[in-house]
C-alpha cells in the first residue's frame, strides 16, 4: 500500500527545563537549520513561562510553536494556575501536547480528562498532539494493544473520528522515555500501524492522512531508521531537543525520510 504524503513533524518537548537565555540560544540555532521552507516541519514546545518570548523569536521563521499542556476548562474563568487554549493562541501557539505520559503518571490525568483537553484544544484553534502509550509493566504483560487502543477510544467516543483530521497522535512507550531504552523500529512500526488501523476502522481517508509521531528516546543516531518505517511520521523528542546538534540531526533525518 502506498504511503500517504504526510509531511514529517519533529517536535521538541522542552518539559520543565532551561532559562530564557537557554531558549534564546536554541531558537537562534534552530532558525538556521530551518532557514528555508523544508519538506519536514519543526515544532518547539517550551515551558509556559517562555512561550511569549519564544513566540516572538519565531515570528517570520519556518518553525512552529506549541505548548506542553492546557486546561480542560472550556472557557476563561476563576481557575487559578490554569492556562486556557485561547491564551496559547494569543502567544502564537498552533499545537499543544495532550495527555503526555508524565501528565498521566504524575498528575493523574485520566483518559476522559485527556479527551476533554483534546476537544478544548481544537475549540481554541489548536492542533492537539494526543499522546498514547503503555508502561513497562503493561508492555511486559502484553497489554500494549489494549492500552493504546483504549486511550484512543476515549477520544474517539468523545470527539468523533472527524476530529482526527486536524490532530496528531504520538506513540510514546513509557518504558522508553528517559530510560535509554528505545523500541526497535519494527516494534514502533507495529504500534503505529495499529494506531492507523484503529482510526481506519472509522474513516480510511483520515487514517491515511494522520501523522503519527514516535516519542521514546529519539536521538540523532536512531532517528533515520525509525523514520524509515511506513507509519512513523516524525518524532516527539524530549531530552535530545535541548541539544542543538542532536535535535538538528533528528530533523535532518526527517528530511530524507522515504
Amino acid at each position: 500500500m502506498a504511503v500517504a504524503k504526510r509531511p514529517p513533524l519533529i517536535a521538541g518537548n522542552w518539559k520543565m527545563h532551561g532559562t530564557l537565555n537557554d531558549s534564546a540560544e536554541l531558537v537562534s540555532m534552530f532558525k538556521k537549520v530551518v532557514a528555508e521552507p523544508r519538506d519536514a516541519q519543526m515544532l518547539l514546545c517550551p515551558p509556559f513561562t517562555h512561550l511569549m518570548a519564544v513566540g516572538k523569536w519565531l515570528k517570520e521563521s519556518n518553525i512552529l510553536l506549541g505548548a506542553q499542556n492546557l486546561s480542560h476548562q472550556p472557557s476563561l474563568g476563576a481557575y487559578t494556575g490554569e492556562v486556557h487554549g485561547s491564551m496559547l493562541k494569543d502567544v502564537g501557539c498552533s499545537f499543544v501536547i495532550i495527555g503526555h505520559s508524565e501528565r498521566r503518571q504524575f498528575y493523574g490525568e485520566t483518559d476522559d480528562l485527556v479527551a476533554q483537553k483534546f476537544q478544548v484544544a481544537q475549540a481554541a484553534g489548536l492542533i492537539p498532539i494526543l499522546c498514547v502509550g503503555e508502561t513497562l509493566e503493561q508492555h511486559q504483560k502484553g497489554k500494549t494493544e489494549s492500552v493504546v487502543v483504549g486511550q484512543m477510544m476515549a477520544v474517539l467516543k468523545m470527539a468523533g473520528v472527524a476530529a482526527f483530521s486536524d490532530a496528531v497522535i504520538a506513540y510514546e512507550p513509557v518504558w522508553a522515555i528517559g530510560t535509554g531504552r528505545t523500541a526497535t523500529p519494527s516494534q514502533a512500526q507495529k504500534v503505529h500501524a495499529l494506531i492507523r488501523a484503529t482510526i481506519g476502522e472509522h474513516d480510511a481517508t483520515i487514517s491515511s492522512d494522520l501523522r503519527i509521531l514516535y516519542g521514546g528516546s529519539v536521538k540523532g543516531d536512531n532517528a533515520r531508521e525509525l523514520l524509515s518505517m511506513d507509519d512513523i511520521d516524525g518524532g516527539l523528542v524530549g531530552g535530545a531537543s535541548l541539544k542543538a546538534e542532536e535535535f538538528a540531526a533528528i530533523f535532518q533525518a526527517a528530511l530524507v525520510r522515504k
